[in-house]
């Protein structure tokens, strides 16, 4: 009977879980526990409803507990392996991975994921294949040729506008999706750039990779924008007395805010993804973070910063004109405005004020990013030219700018 109760639990959980309700279907997976100890499916349903909801410590610990009970299930070793590269943990989620595919390998969602790892690890000529597996068995499904276009692109392989296109002739396509194909093509040069990167598209981006930002920041793409942004705010006698009302705009993981925090009485951070905004709480920083929109909220709060900040985060945008206007409208009179951009040298963009690089972010002509402050209010303080990481070995020029609103 109780057996029978158990499988009945299973059911409804996985129903309700298809269905989007996640605190039901987990309510029910824990009393198939209390009648069936150690139940593997009921543990594996707990870890994806887990990281679904973005706990991946939790998700990684029902994952561990579900293949101690059936170490060699493919539905299980699929799941822990899209866990650990949800939690940054490339290198093993390959590995979980390629056990999964190897006991079941059809598997097209396993073989997307792999071909995703491999991609985020530097690998993407080796992510082709899966992703090209993955698209023969799944040809309806979008989510897999919009990987594989972005796999050739990093390898610098043919077929990405191909693929890309694809992904635009499908049926039903949702418009998040659509919006992220055209973006991709017009970093290829086939479509006109917008000008803005889809919401959808930064914000998946960023929480993908979330756990891995600070790291790979640091120790492999040298960053140092936040300090030398903090420094060029400084020499220009703007004193880090702790007094200002602070806002850091695409605060990310609070690296820039930890730059910051010396001038501000309170600070506050934004950004798009709640997995971001996640890491960035954890610091400790910020009197308060908001998921929002970087125009829409600076709309909402006209005059309430001494200082607003963007750093890295200007290249995601393509027409700065709203961003500026935004930002100028959010400082007192005299507030001041600090923020980095890449920079776009004249011939390369041939007189066009921004230009989508291949690299999926928006690179401006700082003469027109000048002139645009200047439209909004804001006088130029300080211009400095400086590498802002390296990117595939190779420093990318940007240039820092503190201004103040007039």
């Amino acid at each position: 009977m109780a057996q029978a109760s158990a499988d009945d639990l299973l059911r409804e959980g996985a129903a309700r879980h298809q269905r989007g309700d996640l605190a039901l279907a987990e309510r029910l997976y824990r009393r198939v526990l209390k009648l069936r100890p150690g139940d593997g499916n009921a543990l594996n349903l707990l870890g994806v409803a887990a990281r679904q909801r973005g706990d991946l410590a939790a998700a990684l610990a029902f994952s561990t507990q579900a293949l101690a009970v059936q170490p060699d299930s493919p539905v299980f070793l699929a799941n822990r392996g899209a866990t650990l590269a949800e939690a940054g943990q490339l290198e093993p989620a390959v590995e979980a991975l390629r056990a999964a595919l190897a006991r079941r390998p059809a598997d097209a969602t396993a073989l997307r994921n792999l071909g995703q790892a491999l991609c985020a690890l530097g690998q993407a000529a080796a992510a082709v294949a899966p992703l090209q597996q993955a698209v023969q068995i799944a040809p309806q499904a979008p989510e897999p040729w919009l990987a594989l276009a972005h796999a050739l692109r990093e390898a610098g392989l043919d077929g990405a506008e191909d693929a890309a296109r694809r992904v635009l002739a499908l049926p039903g396509l949702p418009p998040g999706l659509a919006a992220q194909a055209r973006f991709l093509l017009a970093a290829l040069g086939a479509e006109a750039a917008p000008d803005r990167a889809p919401a959808a598209y930064v914000r998946d981006l960023f929480d993908q990779y979330a756990p891995r930002f600070d790291q790979d920041l640091q120790d492999r793409l040298h960053y140092r924008t936040p300090e030398l942004l903090a420094a060029l705010l400084a020499q220009q006698g703007i004193a880090p007395d702790g007094g200002r009302r602070v806002l850091d705009l695409g605060c990310g993981t609070g690296l820039s805010g930890l730059a910051l925090k010396p001038w501000a009485r309170r600070l506050e951070g934004l950004d798009l993804s709640p997995r971001m905004l996640a890491e960035a709480r954890r610091r400790g920083l910020y009197d308060a973070l908001h998921e929002a929109d970087l125009v829409d909220f600076l709309a909402a709060r006209r005059a309430g910063f001494d200082l607003v900040a963007a750093v890295d985060v200007l290249n995601y945008l393509g027409d700065l004109a709203p961003a500026l206007a935004g930002i100028a409208g959010a400082l007192v009179p005299g507030g001041v405005a600090a923020f980095s951009i890449e920079a776009l040298e004249p011939a390369a963009g041939q007189g066009a004020p921004f230009v989508l690089g291949e690299g999926l972010r928006y690179r401006h002509d700082p003469a027109h990013v000048l002139a645009l402050a200047a439209a909004a209010g804001l006088a130029l303080l300080a211009r400095q030219d400086a590498p802002l990481r390296q990117e595939k070995g190779v420093a990318v020029a940007g240039v820092l700018l503190v201004l103040r609103r007039e």
